[in-house]
């Protein structure tokens, strides 16, 4: 092992990486487009590495105790971990250089896909709304250290001055989050490699040494997951057969292992009988715990996750402090850090001038998080009293947060309190599909998007334009609309059946709702990744939520207007409202999902008496909330698919509600699907060619279900023959009757070309099925 150095007293697991105006996003996607080259975006990316070391600095971390993480990644973390390790999927063989490395083009290729090469199939980040590559590893997966960068980054951080953290996945949560490679025998499981994999990382270790690495960041949030299928007991058993050997490593930094998005449980003693330095513990989502149950561990550096990495409230420190003191009875070696990366947050509350300022008072972007950190570190080092006077601004901000007008709306809070069981429910599925039938009239295997077409500069420079008060309503609605009737006439061309307006007025599918709804702020700058390039800007839920008057109905009214053909009414569902803003954290979420329900189900009544035939109600994050802690999941469920049905429940039976899930394992919560009682169900399903159907015809699932056949995710055209594939799989365990035919999930951020491009092969793939399914019945 290196030279024993203290573990700094304060840190965070991670900082935004997009840069303060996305400009790694822009430079990304420049480079994709051929507008700049690879060395150009390396520079790129080198300066924001560069800014986030000083702006580390400036907050109050240390410039050498190696309290700032090394934790930079042009896509995805652990892709990046994928790439560094060798597991590489063997159809991406032509990308590899012969030292076993990919380059940049290669590297992107494998996330986003090119030709014929389908890229990894991605899924979400534990509860968040980030979402990452999923590793395929097979027998056939020959790991090697193919990849130094976090190294040369590493190398980057000491020649300017700094002794920085590295920071990778961690072996046993990048094996329990891979899946097994197409190649591979049945019943074959990736974290059975681990004995494979541990060299790998030992070279690793070393190599980090080399370059003056004191410590390493091994992250191991699956240790803290109860939805991984894998047993607990092998987890355990391969956690500590990981970190004995990784231990026993004789040239490595010091290790440090974090276990963010929930309590370690069982796997805290396992990990404290290991020789690792240092473990974090997500004391936001956790509590302290009573004992390590290990005698040998009284000496490692517990580092208490008390500053909240993924919402972005202020909060309690005095709380936080107190949670750090009861910690000291566990070991006399404590430290302080985010429960999260910091990634999962703004940059910084003071580039907001736009918000409220006492709303302002109320809040910590990851900026803001750091400094708190390094408050509370201050009080472990220096006793409490030096930090007494901001425990106390924390306390009064919390006060104040809590008597502010809008918090509790007593009107709001009255109707949620007079529900009944009968504001939940619909009419049977049987009566529904005959009344739907009749009044809409699709064909078999009937075609629709999910919603959002592509936005071009035009659409967003025109709401930008009107934003700034350049053009008036009047002039923005006639914008709006041009793009509505384009749509609408490209839609009938391509020959789809159900249409969509294609939302050219929404900025993003939660926001444009929180503008409109009281009980929420939006942001200017506040962009967090969600992955590779795409960021978003979730919105502040602070206040109990109502809705002033109608958001939709005049788009959806207008767009019906053109075409004889049904359009769907377009809404956010209360679940994922709340999984993508951040949230008050001063009520149960149930509470706060009954609120936004009650403002949609108004909404959708004024649809349905506007005309509008189909609404579909989005509900992309159901899966993505479901607690990690088994105990917790079925309140969760409850609510959430209550407030889902509390939403749509009040319509007629003519009126066909649709939902739309995408990127997370359906299998987990195909039950609470059901539940949701929806007339049609779009879900993702193209990327991982129909792993989701097995689980459908599983579960006797008896309505419309879309399981999408274009991966919008992706810059490829799917073929004919492809989408021919996909709904021959489908068509094999789901009935006829039921399927419905659609892309993963909406178009808003791919082109128009290879959009229509293909809409078209999907519509003619379903017209040779269709030609089939009627010539067999014949």
């Amino acid at each position: 092992m290196s030279t024993h150095a203290a573990f700094p007293t304060g840190t965070i697991l991670g900082y935004p990486r997009i840069g303060r105006r996305r400009e790694l996003k822009k430079a990304v996607e420049a480079f994709w487009a051929g507008t700049i080259t690879a060395d150009e975006l390396e520079a790129t990316a080198a300066g924001l590495r560069t800014a986030t070391r000083e702006r580390l600095v400036s907050l109050g971390l240390g410039r050498t105790d190696s309290s700032i993480p090394e934790a930079f990644s042009y896509y995805d973390q652990v892709l990046d971990a994928a790439v560094t390790v060798g597991a590489v999927p063997t159809r991406f063989a032509s990308l590899v250089g012969s030292d076993g490395a990919v380059d940049l083009a290669g590297y992107f290729t494998i996330a986003r896909g090119e030709g014929e090469h389908v890229p990894a199939e991605m899924t979400k980040w534990f509860d968040s709304n980030y979402h990452y590559l999923v590793p395929e590893i097979g027998p056939e997966t020959n790991f090697s250290f193919a990849s130094d960068r976090l190294v040369r980054e590493v190398a980057e951080a000491t020649a300017s001055g700094y002794r920085t953290r590295p920071v990778i996945v961690g072996p046993v949560t990048f094996l329990l989050l891979s899946k097994p490679s197409e190649s591979a025998p049945a019943d074959y499981r990736p974290l059975d490699r681990l004995d494979d994999l541990l060299p790998v990382y030992a070279e690793l270790l070393a190599a980090l040494t080399a370059v003056g690495a004191e410590w390493v960041q091994l992250d191991e949030p699956a240790l803290v997951s109860e939805s991984i299928e894998v047993p607990r007991d092998v987890v355990l058993a391969a956690t500590k057969r990981a970190y004995d050997l990784l231990s026993a490593v004789p040239a490595r930094p010091q290790i440090f292992v974090a276990a963010p998005y929930g309590s370690l449980d069982d796997a805290l003693p396992v990990l404290g009988s290991t020789p690792i330095e240092a473990i974090g513990l997500d004391l936001v989502r956790g509590a302290v715990p009573s004992a390590f149950a290990s005698d040998s561990s009284t000496d490692k550096v517990l580092v208490g996750g008390v500053v909240d990495g993924h919402n972005i409230w202020r909060g309690d420190l005095a709380a936080a402090w107190e949670k750090l003191e009861s910690l000291k009875a566990l070991s006399p070696n404590v430290a302080v850090s985010s429960s999260t990366s910091l990634f999962h947050t703004p940059h910084d509350v003071e580039d907001e001038p736009a918000l409220d300022p006492r709303l302002k008072t109320w809040l910590a972007f990851a900026d803001q998080k750091v400094g708190q950190v390094a408050t509370l570190a201050k009080g472990l080092d220096d006793g409490k009293a030096k930090i007494q006077s901001e425990l106390d601004a924390a306390s009064a901000a919390l006060a104040d947060r809590h008597s502010a007008p809008g918090v509790r709306d007593g009107a709001v809070r009255l109707r949620v309190d007079e529900l009944k069981d009968a504001d939940f429910s619909r009419s049977d599925y049987a009566l529904r599909l005959v009344a739907q039938d009749a009044a809409l009239d699709l064909p078999l295997l009937p075609t629709t998007t999910i919603g959002s077409f592509p936005q071009t500069g035009d659409i967003r420079r025109e709401r930008a334009r009107f934003a700034r008060g350049e053009i008036t309503e009047g002039e923005y609605v006639e914008a709006m609309e041009d793009e509505i009737t384009r749509v609408v006439k490209l839609q009938e061309e391509i020959g789809l059946d159900v249409l969509v307006h294609g939302e050219p007025e929404r900025n993003d599918m939660v926001q444009y709702f929180a503008e409109l709804l009281d009980g929420f702020a939006v942001t200017q700058n506040g962009w967090v990744q969600s992955y590779g390039s795409r960021c978003t800007r979730p919105s502040l839920l602070w206040g109990d939520v109502s809705r002033p008057a109608p958001m939709t109905v005049g788009w959806s009214s207008f767009t019906q207007s053109l075409t004889a053909k049904p359009v769907k009414g377009m809404l956010t569902g209360p679940v994922t409202i709340l999984a993508w803003s951040f949230v008050r954290d001063d009520q149960p979420l149930g509470d706060t999902a009954n609120q936004v329900a009650l403002a949609l189900r108004d909404e959708i009544a004024d649809l349905e008496a506007a005309g509008i035939k189909v609404i579909q109600v989005d509900e992309p994050a159901l899966r993505e909330l479901l607690p990690l802690k088994k105990k917790d999941q079925p309140n969760y469920l409850d609510w959430s698919v209550g407030s889902f049905k509390l939403a749509t429940s009040g319509v007629a039976d003519k009126t066909q509600i649709h939902t739309h899930l995408c990127y997370s394992e359906f299998g987990v919560v195909i039950d609470a699907i059901n539940r949701l009682d929806a007339d049609v169900t779009s879900i993702e399903a193209a990327r991982s060619r129909m792993e989701v159907v097995p689980d459908i015809e599983r579960s006797g699932f008896a309505r419309g279900i879309g399981p999408g056949v274009y991966d919008i995710h992706s810059p490829r055209v799917p073929s004919v023959e492809e989408v021919t594939s996909l709904l021959e799989i489908a068509l094999a365990s789901i009935p006829e009757r039921q399927v419905w035919v659609n892309p993963d999930c909406g178009l808003k951020t791919r082109g128009y070309t290879e959009t229509v491009d293909s809409l078209k092969n999907v519509l003619a793939a379903t017209r040779a099925i269709r030609a089939k399914v009627s010539a067999a019945s014949a």
